[in-house]
């Protein structure tokens, strides 16, 4: 519970996949608050993601949605780097190879992208980075997160979500898509991320 009052009883993850509501309702349970989605709000405009950075597309999107919508709204902006690719697909990985490609042929196309690198040289890591923005203020907050891994040979298990397929965190030898959500939801990039983000809010308001 938090530690002191807080004026808003609801949170704006600023997302249209539900995928990453269920990650968002499992790891922010201990909190006082109801999330909202994108789907909450049908008629709010889609941000241009025009950053560099992971964390100037999440400062983006905290911003925009939270001015629309007047709740605290958690954007995040997260994504696979691969070294074997000189760390791409980066802040690109939601379109990587074409936008229109669903998540699977997406991780089919980075596959072929390094059918000839080795395992021991498929090394990757995810990152998360969270911007916390608040409708009493223009204060934000930044919080990231890191998984170590490595690239699979080939796509394996259906949970998760984007590359969860192929990505194999350090300490495993499942894929996210195979590791139960207990697991995942403890390790993962975002996992860590969150972890800072419910600290923040058992010891402090918004301001």
């Amino acid at each position: 519970m938090l530690n002191a009052p807080n004026p808003f009883s609801e949170l704006l993850i600023a997302t249209h996949n539900q995928g990453k509501l269920k990650e968002w309702q499992n790891l922010l349970a201990g909190l006082p608050l109801t999330l909202r989605t994108l789907r909450d709000y049908p008629a709010c405009p889609e941000v241009v993601e025009s950053g560099a950075t992971f964390a100037a597309n999440a400062r983006i999107k905290a911003e925009f949605y939270r001015d629309f919508t007047r709740l605290p709204t958690l954007a995040d902006d997260s994504g696979l780097e691969v070294r074997a690719l000189d760390n791409a697909p980066g802040v690109f990985s939601a379109r990587y190879g074409d936008a229109a490609f669903t998540d699977a042929e997406r991780s089919r196309y980075l596959l072929a992208q390094i059918r000839d690198v080795p395992m021991h040289a498929r090394t990757a890591r995810f990152v998360c980075v969270i911007t916390l923005a608040s409708p009493l203020s223009n204060h934000v907050e930044t919080f990231s997160g890191v998984c170590e891994g490595s690239i699979a040979m080939v796509p394996r298990g259906t949970k998760g979500f984007g590359y969860d397929p192929i990505f194999i965190p350090d300490g495993h030898t499942q894929t996210f898509a195979e590791l139960d959500a207990e697991i995942k939801n403890r390790i993962s990039h975002r996992a860590r991320a969150a972890r800072e983000v419910c600290a923040y809010f058992q010891s402090n308001t918004l301001r």
